[in-house]
């Protein structure tokens, strides 16, 4: 079978930290023909490292567009760009992985998967934390019905300090927030997954500037440019689902806490509960006595797609893409499922700034 043609719109971090080696790692199943970045000398050198032979250059994504022989397009771009990048992509006949979140907005998202659902191309966001071996074992374990019925749970993207300095990670109008858009967006995806629950009723939501101001601040990337930081350096948000259940979502890019961790889920039901603090562990009571029982991950058996990923996350996110654009299987990071996670992200910002719960039809 022909290789998949590939190309990448947006050749910063994102693109060549965890894109651009995905790609590299399967191709012997894809090749990237097209980089395109509004800095050239980007786009070039990305090409030089990763292009296949004859690959060509962009500094206008809609120019590579034209070229009819690209597939897949890798939509690697701010946050802003997202929503008409994809729908630009897809409606010049293009299968689109997009990087998380899916957009800054709700009605944003939802143009992008009405004009999946109206042109037929396939539609994913990068949210390759749903691939972990710690991961994929929670999951099975709900799915098994282990944890029984799943009513509470806790999205944890937490870091002490580590703010983004680099790029526009701090500027509002590019990205739509902070950490809660930047980090928190996995761990909500994450957590309603593992929970197979979309349907939410209503979010109470807070968000914090409290450190961003200040100086010496620890952070390991550098003291970042106070003038420059337009987001919030926290925020927190309460979901109610519609039949019920709860969930905590915690996000910082600093704040004053011992306890860290991103990316993770704490999922409470009425059989047992599963957390991934320090690996996972599994809590429950057996013989009316209480127990913790924690699964050896270092070895095979928990992946339990048909994809090549090995250990790498990014590499089984982007196996199970092209499976689908190959027709070998379903698409696994569905967008309607990406849909509902942006519409409550933004709905946590508008609890902030209104003061007020957000309710959902």
């Amino acid at each position: 079978m022909a290789k998949i043609k590939a190309a990448i719109i947006g050749c910063g971090g994102i693109g060549t930290g965890k894109h651009l080696p995905a790609l590299a790692a399967l191709k012997e199943r894809v090749e990237v023909v097209g980089f395109c970045d509004i800095i050239p000398e980007r786009a070039q050198k990305a090409c030089k490292e990763f292009g296949a032979d004859g690959a060509k250059v962009y500094t206008d994504y809609k120019e590579m567009l034209k070229d009819e022989s690209i597939q897949t397009i890798h939509v690697c771009t701010p946050n802003r760009s997202h929503s008409f990048i994809s729908i630009d992509s897809m409606e010049a006949g293009k299968h689109v992985i997009c990087e998380k979140p899916m957009a800054k907005t709700y009605a944003e998202a939802k143009a992008m998967l009405d004009c999946s659902k109206k042109t037929g191309k396939i539609l994913t966001i990068g949210y390759q934390n749903r691939y972990t071996k710690e991961s994929l074992f929670v999951k099975r374990a709900c799915e098994e019905g282990e944890l029984g019925d799943i009513y509470y749970a806790k999205a944890h993207a937490i870091r002490r300090r580590a703010v983004p300095t680099w790029g526009v990670f701090l500027n509002e109008y590019e990205q739509g927030g902070g950490p809660l858009i930047d980090i928190g967006t996995h761990a909500l995806d994450l957590t309603l997954w593992c929970m197979d629950n979309y349907k939410p009723k209503a979010v109470l939501g807070a968000t914090f500037k409290k450190l961003g101001d200040q100086k010496e601040t620890g952070n390991p990337w550098g003291d970042w440019d106070q003038s420059q930081f337009t987001v919030e350096d926290s925020a927190f948000g309460m979901i109610i689902m519609q039949n019920g259940a709860t969930i905590q979502l915690e996000s910082s890019w600093a704040l004053n806490t011992r306890e860290v961790g991103e990316a993770k889920t704490t999922l409470c039901g009425t059989k047992a509960g599963i957390d991934m603090k320090d690996g996972v562990h599994i809590n429950g009571v057996k013989y009316n006595k209480m127990y913790t029982l924690t699964p050896d991950l270092t070895g095979v058996g928990v992946a339990f797609f048909d994809a090549a990923g090995g250990d790498n996350p990014a590499v089984t996110e982007l196996s199970l893409f092209l499976n689908a654009v190959e027709g070998k299987g379903e698409l696994v990071t569905k967008p309607e499922q990406a849909l509902v996670v942006t519409q409550l992200l933004e709905a946590i910002y508008t609890s902030a700034s209104t003061g007020k719960a957000v309710y959902f039809d």
